[in-house]
Order: structure tokens, then sequence, then C-alpha cells
């Protein structure tokens, strides 16, 4: 039996749930037709399911983001348009937009951080790659971390990494973000001990390619301890670096 299902029957045996409910709560999801919302997911990944906004329509996301919240669970949404957002926000109190990252955030009264004394170091190269950042910065908060921001110390200007690099040795992971050619992971990875998460940003010039060059050449790094995700995946960064703090 797991973790979840014990949960629900210890609510079912106190008589905070009949069996009615208890029965909807042991499928692990609550059906709404366009959607099914993972109700297990907190159970089995320690965190609750994340809502990605891109495609969904204003009913849609208003629809599944009140069912987290009405479980008093931590509730984030990413690729969340303006007007979605100030939907949401003007029938939820407490969720806060985030206009640069794009994301939408809800954190209970029960809120609290997992770990206060490590932290994540999320840096960019240049300022248009920090909506990327912000996206990966939104998310280490939702899963209850801490991180510090390094914006703008791309390689263009090596020195700007250089006045910065004893308060980066300072974090236990870094998230890197870069457009361009993607170099800032490799030389970040030749200077500190940390893991360090890489990110290819789709900003740049003609034969960037939309962010595949800088992702090929993270991919391809000689610095070790680096790890790479998608093309502008600042969630999956972000959740990739609260799980090792959580290890």
């Amino acid at each position: 039996m797991n973790t979840y299902t014990t949960h629900i029957l210890t609510q079912l045996k106190s008589g905070f749930l009949s069996i009615e409910d208890a029965e909807k709560q042991l499928k692990g999801f609550t059906d709404y037709g366009f959607a099914k919302v993972d109700d297990e997911r907190e159970f089995r990944q320690g965190f609750p399911e994340v809502i990605f906004g891109a495609g969904k329509t204003t009913e849609q996301l208003k629809r599944i983001f009140r069912h987290l919240v009405d479980q008093e669970k931590t509730v984030l949404a990413t690729r969340v348009d303006p007007p979605a957002a100030e939907e949401v926000s003007h029938q939820i109190e407490g969720a806060i937009y985030d206009p640069l990252g794009k994301t939408l955030l809800y954190k209970p009264s029960g809120y609290t951080l997992k770990n206060e004394q490590k932290k994540i170091g999320v840096i960019c190269a240049g300022t248009s790659d920090i909506p990327v950042a912000r996206e990966a910065e939104v998310t280490i908060e939702a899963m209850g971390h801490q991180y510090s921001s390094f914006y703008d110390i791309g390689v263009a200007g090596i020195h700007r990494l250089f006045a910065q690099l004893e308060e980066i040795k300072k974090c236990h992971v870094l998230i890197v973000v870069a457009g361009m050619e993607g170099a800032l992971p490799s030389v970040v990875g030749g200077l500190v001990s940390m893991p360090i998460i890489a990110v290819p940003t789709s900003i740049g010039y003609g034969s960037h390619l939309n962010g595949i060059t800088p992702m090929l050449s993270m991919l391809n790094t000689c610095a070790s301890g680096v790890t790479v995700v998608n093309i502008d995946n600042g969630f999956g960064a972000g959740y990739s670096a609260s799980l090792m703090l959580r290890v």
C-alpha cells in the first residue's frame, strides 16, 4: 500500500472523508474531462502537479489552479500569458504572476523552506536570457528552496563573471542560462566544484538556429559535471536543481 492510499484511508477512518469522497480520491486523479489532475503527484514525487499554461484556455487554467489551491498545495503554472494570469490572480488571492518568467505561483499558509542552509545559484549570460532564468527561479521558490541571481555576466565581458565568482562559489548547485554560442556553462564549469545545469536559450543570430547551436555546444562541453536541459527549459532546470538539494 502506497503512502497516498494510507493517507486517504486514515482520513476516512478519522471521519474527515466520506466513503464517496474516499472512493474518488483513491483513483489518484480528478477527471474534469479536459484534464485529469494528478492528486497523487506530491506523494509520489514530493511536489504537486505543475500546470503547463501554454495552449490552455483561461477557464481550464482557472479550474485546475483552483483545484490544487483548494487542496492547500503549492501551485505553480508556467508559460502563462498575462490575460490568463490576470483572471486567475483576480479570483485567487495570493496567486502571484511574474511577467518576465510568465509563471503564476501560489504558496499556501503552510509553505516553508525545505532547506535554509543551501541555495541554488542562477546565472545568465545576457539580459535577454533573464526570462528563462526567472522561470527557473520561481520554480526553485515553489519547491521550497532559496536562490541567488547573477545576471548579465556572459563571456563577452568575462571580468563580470570573475567579479562575482566568490559569491557564486557559495552556492550548492548552479543553473547557467545562455544563448548565442552557449559558452558560459563551460567557462563556469572550469571554475567551480558544484553540479551545473546548463540551459540553452533561443536567443541569438542566424546560425544560432533558435537554440540548437548553444544546446550542442553545452552537450559537447569539455568541462566535467555539466548537465544540459532542453532549449528555454528554465522550469526543468529549476526542478532538477531543487531535487539535487533534497538528496
